[in-house]
């Protein structure tokens, strides 16, 4: 869309936009507020989308077309930009923004802002100023956490209100978790919120996995007990500690070079991208956690990322002094350094992110088959429609493709998928027998020529797809057979080249170039080796049924294969000869042993 062609309030808008960082809003007609973006230069950014006559993407030009008004926010920085679109983003959920897939049946670590905090799980997050720390995707783990904070640091498990009023008033008092020892008592006054404070700060660390302080306070703590000869209290505070370095030890430890560090890694397809996130505290991982993002704008992995590590950082509360990452991002944080490693332990640690994202990615895929294969069957074809422009879906795709040896033992083959998925019994091998020489086009032509013109004689649903393995060449040779058969437009056929995986179809110099991620490609490259392997088979049996002869291939009923189960039984032709027909009927069966036989004794 050109400037001009925009609305006149958006024409008038674009003139007055500043070159500074920001947020841009789009609203439709019905002030609905249908995209987010963030942008260094606002002016630059939202004037890109009225100057171009073609959109990389589809959805962008609709879009670009329901734009009515649009609305931006000034910002200090990018940063700033990107924190505030990722909280609209959230708040809002626009229809042409990234969805994120929010693990909402996660649980959290909830600190409750309150005199005397409580500390427990829960899968409701309330915005009432309580600190939450999560998503735990192990429970078993969370569990564990809590465990030996509860073993550690003695705190309330009551609701009671225990302001400075109350405690004063001697409104309450203690219950059987103070007798018991897992309460010190402060609703009557026996703990001091000074103390108490400082637990739930020792707490914090070991929750964010920064453990080493509060291992040396407590040390420190031990060894003045114990100088004061007050061996008791340094008992417990050693059993503490042991138990402390008993959790670290469960951590995977990856190396002690990596300190303190976030690491990002994301695998994407066409419509949805997935980030692995792996926090690193004193060489061990403590934390770690996968999203999904679904596509709307067929967005690059680096901007799924960008948006991702906002997201992540903010949902963990972060403090890492350093972000591994697979690709540099242009995103800059202040007190944060970028890491792209290429060998090392960052490096491994990277890698371990990616095949912890990568099976994350399956395990979706897996569910989604195995809880609805149908639905995912249809979406693939529904995918296979839009990208190879059919008016409707491939359920049954036909590849053709030819094999031979400088024009010897000539042969060709055709597979057949269904839903997407091989269906062998359907699978066919033809013997070219008009064509002399290496002329792989005529070839192409005979073969198709033949397979549909048997399908029309016999009244055989035709398939929704055709694919050629070859170039431009081989498919115009096949759609001169369609054209004979009156096939021409009802059947979508398209040619894909080796090289470079281009779609060609008749007429058509200019080829389509599908996303390589895409599960239409994946199905169209698997029909077309699946072509190339039937077929290579067929020729090399061909070939060595025509190369490797004896006098039992002459023999009239006597296949190939009979013969060569004969001579790897007798070794020789000369001790066929000399067999009994019950000593050839093991080899063969009765039959075929009877005419062997009667061929040698007539």
């Amino acid at each position: 869309m050109s400037v001009n062609q925009a609305p006149e309030n958006i024409q008038t808008l674009l003139k007055t936009i500043p070159e500074s960082p920001g947020v841009y809003q789009y609203f439709d007609k019905d002030e609905k507020l249908i995209y987010v973006g963030k942008a260094k230069s606002l002016k630059k950014r939202v004037s890109s989308y009225f100057t171009k006559d073609k959109y990389d993407s589809r959805k962008t030009a609709i879009l670009v077309r329901k734009i009515n008004d649009i609305k931006f926010i000034v910002v200090e920085s990018e940063l700033d930009a990107l924190l505030l679109e990722n909280n609209l983003i959230k708040e809002y959920q626009p229809r042409y923004n990234v969805l994120l897939k929010d693990d909402k049946t996660f649980p959290w670590i909830c600190i409750k802002k309150e005199p005397y905090p409580r500390i427990f799980p829960t899968r409701r997050i309330v915005k009432d100023g309580s600190q939450y720390f999560g998503p735990y995707a192990n429970v078993k783990m969370m569990h564990t956490l809590l465990e030996l904070i509860r073993q550690l640091y003695p705190l309330r498990t009551c609701n009671l209100k225990l302001t400075q009023e109350n405690i004063k008033a001697e409104k309450f008092k203690v219950c059987l978790e103070y007798h018991i020892g897992n309460c010190k008592g402060p609703c009557i006054g026996k703990q001091t919120e000074e103390d108490y404070e400082t637990a739930i700060q020792h707490i914090k660390k070991i929750i964010k996995g920064n453990v080493r302080e509060v291992r040396e306070h407590l040390h420190a703590l031990m060894n003045e007990y114990s100088e004061k000869l007050e061996f008791e209290q340094a008992q417990i505070l050693k059993e503490k500690l042991d138990t402390l370095v008993k959790f670290q030890s469960r951590s995977t430890v990856v190396s002690p070079i990596v300190d303190d560090a976030d690491v990002f890694s994301i695998v994407s397809d066409v419509k949805s991208a997935y980030v692995n996130y792996m926090k690193v505290i004193e060489g061990a991982i403590v934390q770690a956690h996968t999203i999904e993002l679904k596509k709307k704008l067929e967005e690059s992995d680096a901007e799924l990322l960008e948006m991702a590590v906002i997201e992540i950082s903010q949902r963990f509360d972060s403090d890492a002094k350093e972000y591994i990452l697979p690709f540099r991002l242009e995103l800059e944080i202040p007190g944060v350094k970028m890491t792209v490693p290429q060998r090392g332990d960052r490096s491994k640690l990277l890698k371990l992110s990616e095949r912890n994202a990568l099976t994350y990615k399956r395990d979706k895929d897996k569910q989604t088959e195995i809880l609805d294969p149908e639905r995912n069957v249809t979406r693939i074809m529904e995918q296979m429609q839009k990208d190879l422009r059919m008016k409707e879906q491939p359920r049954h795709i036909e590849c053709f493709d030819n094999s031979n040896i400088q024009g010897a033992y000539p042969v060709a083959a055709m597979v057949c998928f269904r839903n997407g998925k091989p269906y062998k019994s359907d699978y066919r091998h033809f013997n070219i027998k008009t064509v002399e020489g290496p002329d792989d086009f005529a070839s192409m032509e005979e073969v198709v020529y033949r397979r549909y013109k048997r399908m029309l004689e016999e009244g055989i649903p035709l398939p929704q797809l055709i694919v050629i393995d070859g170039g431009k060449g081989q498919l115009s040779s096949a759609v001169k057979s369609l054209d004979k058969l009156g096939l021409r437009g009802k059947i979508t056929i398209i040619g894909i080249a080796k090289k470079l995986e281009e779609i060609y179809f008749p007429g058509d110099s200019v080829p389509l170039y599908i996303d390589k991620r895409s599960e239409s490609l994946k199905i169209i490259q698997h029909a077309r080796n699946e072509a190339h392997r039937f077929g290579i088979t067929h020729h090399r049996n061909k070939r060595a049924k025509a190369t490797v002869k004896s006098e039992l291939t002459d023999i009239k009923g006597i296949s190939y294969k009979s013969s060569q189960q004969l001579l790897w039984k007798f070794r020789s032709v000369k001790k066929v000869k000399e067999a009994t027909e019950e000593e050839l009927a093991e080899a063969v069966g009765k039959a075929k042993a009877r005419v062997v036989f009667e061929h040698f004794h007539p």
